[in-house]
């Protein structure tokens, strides 16, 4: 059974809203009720810590030295452009992946616009590499 236009739009918002209330709750807990403030390590695996970085710059703190008014107009045009493309898949997977990548990049841009960086969790590495 295929899903009506309609349908797509609503299920993959609903997905995206998802994805940004879940974000926000995480961050939320870790930060205003366990009190976490950055550097906190969870090792989890072999290859995997979970741990607070603030992350200043853009994707692996790429940027990190522009002035955070100037990485807010980049996520601001990159979350416009991700919308557009939104607006214009026609398949559910395509708006539903869109919709992810949207809800979780609003959450990290509110991380930016209530402390300056975003507060990021997860930490991989192996042989030496993060």
């Amino acid at each position: 059974m295929a899903l009506s236009a309609n349908q797509s739009a609503w299920l993959s918002l609903s997905l995206g809203i998802g994805a940004f209330l879940v974000d926000r709750g995480q961050k939320f807990y870790q930060i205003n009720i366990e009190g976490w403030r950055g550097g906190e390590v969870v090792p989890v695996t072999s290859f995997f810590d979970y741990m607070l970085v603030w992350n200043r710059g853009v994707s692996y703190g790429f940027l990190t030295g522009l002035p955070q008014y100037l990485i807010l107009l980049l996520v601001g045009t990159a979350l416009a452009m991700l919308a557009v493309w939104w607006y214009r898949a026609d398949t559910f997977l395509v708006k539903a992946g869109l919709a992810l990548a949207i809800g979780g990049a609003l959450s990290n841009a509110m991380d930016r616009w209530l402390w300056g960086g975003v507060a990021d969790f997860f930490h991989f590495f192996i042989n030496g590499w993060s």
